[in-house]
């Protein structure tokens, strides 16, 4: 051997062979922090997973590279890194996308090929004794869990996910729902006929959505103890997207859908998306702090905090579930600090010390930061359980918030069915109305009543903040009138939130809960678009806080 790591990236690739030749192989599978140095060498629309091989080998962390051609990106990389000259051993296994006859002599082919280049570049023979015992079963989770399927999933992303989830996780996803191994080679056969029985055990696989029959992926979706899915796909890739439409429409389980653009700067909104999914699939066992658990009723009052990207909200409850007070201040620089200034001001207006608090529960974009809590629930359960409260006539829930937006379908219990979330791009959350008020110069109350009537229906063909800045320059410089501008804003967010509604499979009776709720604008053209009226409470703004004070009242017994 010769010290260093045979990486690949496809469950087709030959790892038994390679083995058997000397190499130490390893799936190739982490997200970086960014893709500085693939960037400055590839197309920028290439997908991230083929971006993160690149900037992997371009950082000096990959020497030997097996790929296998299975799409379009693949073959892309290859070109760039065969130029580039970083790698010591690059070399790319051509599979048919069927499992014929044709396809597995083609394979026969490819294995022999692959022997002679590695042969040549390690200066090792194949050992017949090393690639039998490289075929080693695969191990799979028992008893109930959740499966990771879909495109692949980085080893950090995974990571979260596990940690999240109330329930064991099986990787399903692309290379690790890797079968080989299931059987072992067969005794006495000639060089060719191991290799023909090798490339049947490698195309015999599960397969993946690259082949042309992929109809035998329903195994990976009728495992009776399997409890749930995470579908996961990867920004610009389109091969597993059709699959999740299948799927959500016939699976009969709770399914999440995931994409990330395999880097690590997304982990914030994707943990939130996670952590919000085990709740809704098993409430009952979401873990407590040490602190919260077992509190028995002492002054009877409970706080629920919630932390904003852009304001902190406080609520404190009776026991009689009566709003004793509410707060609303700016975040500040800080999750942590900002939370405890609001808890602060909110004990102060209602005459308490911290004693008088039997339970604290956190939510929000910073509930992580936060260490005051007894406990920590996302968001999008918080504001299920505050709308829920409110008005529990309500099935869909409408949260614009600072940097996501959420709509939130509930059951006749307020038990969240589904939910979905904007992408990472601030597109229609409060952070693009905050910019749009900027550039027409004025502020975020004086542009919530401004469109209220227009005169042109203009249209605002970009959703991007940055493009929209554009356009909106564009039309003062028309001396187009500010209120036309701002119904154009107001319509182009509402037809985005609207499409998120239907994602969801939203239905009345609507509510809108955040700080954007006050915007009358935006609620009358989103109205318009939903064909519904739109229920604001006077608390909306604290909706997300009162779910986690009723929160923090089910940890204490009387």
């Amino acid at each position: 051997m010769n010290g260093k790591i045979t990486y690949y990236v496809c469950k087709y690739t030959p790892v038994e062979l390679l083995t058997a030749m000397g190499a130490c192989c390893a799936n190739l599978n982490t997200m970086p922090e960014d893709f500085e140095l693939a960037e400055q060498i590839a197309h920028p629309n290439l997908c991230g997973f083929g971006k993160a091989l690149l900037e992997a080998v371009m950082r000096g962390q990959v020497k030997e590279l097996v790929l296998v051609n299975c799409c379009d990106t693949i073959r892309s990389v290859a070109d760039i890194l065969e130029d580039s000259g970083q790698l010591d051993f690059l070399y790319m296994v051509d599979v048919l996308h069927n499992d014929s006859t044709c396809s597995r002599e083609r394979m026969v082919s490819q294995l022999k090929g692959l022997m002679r280049a590695y042969g040549s570049y390690s200066g090792q023979a194949f050992d017949e004794q090393r690639f039998r015992e490289a075929f080693v079963p695969p191990e799979r989770v028992k008893g109930p869990h959740l499966a990771v399927v879909g495109a692949r999933m980085g080893e950090e992303l995974f990571r979260m996910t596990e940690s999240a989830m109330p329930y064991p996780v099986e990787n399903d996803s692309c290379v690790h729902n890797r079968s080989v191994g299931e059987a072992v080679p067969p005794e006495g056969l000639s060089m060719d006929a191991l290799l023909e029985w090798y490339a049947g055990e490698l195309l015999g696989q599960i397969p993946c959505m690259r082949m042309t029959d992929n109809t035998g992926r329903k195994r990976l979706y009728n495992d009776p103890d399997l409890k749930g899915l995470i579908y996961h796909t990867v920004k610009f890739c389109d091969f597993y997207s059709f699959e999740y439409a299948e799927l959500k429409d016939h699976a009969n389980l709770p399914i999440l859908k995931i994409e990330s653009d395999y880097t690590v700067q997304s982990s914030g909104q994707l943990r939130t998306r996670l952590e919000a999914f085990a709740e809704s699939i098993a409430p009952e066992r979401q873990p407590e702090r040490q602190n919260g658990a077992g509190k028995t009723m002492g002054k009877g009052y409970f706080a629920g905090i919630d932390s904003g990207s852009t304001s902190t909200d406080v609520v404190i409850l009776d026991k009689e579930k009566t709003m004793v007070t509410g707060v609303i201040l700016p975040t500040g620089a800080g999750s942590a600090a900002g939370a405890e200034r609001a808890l602060e001001a909110a004990l102060e207006r209602a005459g308490l010390g911290r004693e008088d608090i039997d339970a604290i529960v956190t939510t929000g974009y910073g509930r992580s930061a936060i260490k005051t809590g007894d406990k920590s629930i996302t968001e999008i359960t918080c504001h299920a359980r505050g709308a829920h409260f409110l008005d529990p006539a309500v099935r869909t829930v409408i949260d614009i918030g600072g940097q996501d937006s959420k709509v939130i379908r509930l059951d006749g219990s307020g038990a969240v069915v589904n939910f979905v979330m904007n992408d990472k791009c601030a597109a229609g959350t409060g952070r693009f109305l905050e910019m749009m008020a900027r550039t027409l110069e004025m502020d975020l109350d004086q542009m919530s009543e401004t469109g209220l009537t227009y005169g042109e229906d203009i249209t605002i063909s970009s959703m991007c903040t940055v493009f929209a800045e554009s356009e909106v320059v564009s039309l003062i410089a028309q001396n187009k009138a500010t209120d036309d501008i701002v119904h154009g804003l107001n319509k182009a967010v509402a037809s985005k939130t609207v499409s998120l509604v239907r994602r969801v499979g939203g239905e009345g009776k609507y509510m809108m809960t955040g700080g954007v709720s006050r915007n009358q604008g935006l609620v009358k053209a989103l109205e318009e678009k939903l064909g519904e009226k739109l229920e604001v409470s006077e608390w909306a703004q604290l909706c997300g806080a009162l779910g986690a004070a009723l929160f923090a009242m089910d940890m204490v017994t009387a």
